[in-house]
């Protein structure tokens, strides 16, 4: 993938621009929050495109869980100290076993499948992205907002300030389906790659939160008593 960039929209513009004076003394109307990523998953046609990744991209999936079983049976033996990574000293003993040119074959075999997949994410979020700024500027038109910030650079914003679920209700209505075949030639904006890797950080974040709070209830519900 190419070199990632920030993506730059008229809020994160005129955010950069501002100075230490305070912003109400600047701004002249209401100010609002939006998150890219967090309203791009507001959109079903996304979320649903993303989830279907993994049902036609299958035999990708498995043929990568497969050489990565055979990396790692691989790699095993070169793993001295059994912390489950090879590390410097490990690694100059691997380049100079006979299996050194087979470990690389498999890497980049799981390198190209890899990507493939990679490649149909981020061109799902590319074509809901495409439409990101229009429906920003509809929202914003139409609740006369005339700045719109990443919460991410604030240290506080009031309740109600987040307009990103509306945006991604303009957003859904733009965009109600998104394909994940990307055309022959095709190659990702890195604006859309920034995107990508927000949301998968997202959902990774979210997984994470779930499977705590389901232990959580898991520990507070009580046994059941034995039955005699």
């Amino acid at each position: 993938m190419k070199t990632i960039t920030k993506i730059l929209t008229s809020a994160s513009l005129a955010a950069a621009a501002l100075t230490t004076a305070p912003l109400a003394a600047q701004v002249q109307g209401s100010v609002a929050t939006a998150s890219v990523s967090g309203t791009l998953l507001r959109v079903p046609g996304l979320t649903t495109a993303l989830q279907q990744v993994s049902t036609t991209y299958a035999a990708q999936l498995q043929t990568v869980q497969t050489k990565q079983t055979e990396l790692n049976n691989l790699l095993t033996p070169y793993d001295a100290n059994s912390n489950g990574s090879i590390d410097q000293e490990e690694t100059a003993a691997l380049q100079g076993s006979p299996n050194f040119q087979q470990l690389q074959t498999l890497r980049g075999e799981i390198g190209v499948i890899e990507n493939q997949i990679t490649a149909a994410q981020i061109y799902a979020v590319e074509q809901v992205l495409a439409q990101y700024q229009a429906a920003l500027t509809e929202v914003a038109t139409a609740q006369q907002i005339v700045m719109v910030v990443d919460p991410a650079s604030l240290q506080y914003a009031a309740q109600g300030a987040d307009i990103s679920e509306a945006v991604g209700t303009s957003l859904a209505a733009k965009v109600p389906a998104v394909g994940i075949v990307p055309p022959a030639g095709w190659q990702p904006n890195p604006n859309s790659v920034q995107v990508f890797q927000e949301i998968q950080r997202r959902l990774v974040i979210q997984e994470a939160r779930a499977r705590a709070a389901q232990q959580q209830q898991q520990q507070q519900t009580p046994q059941a008593p034995a039955g005699r």
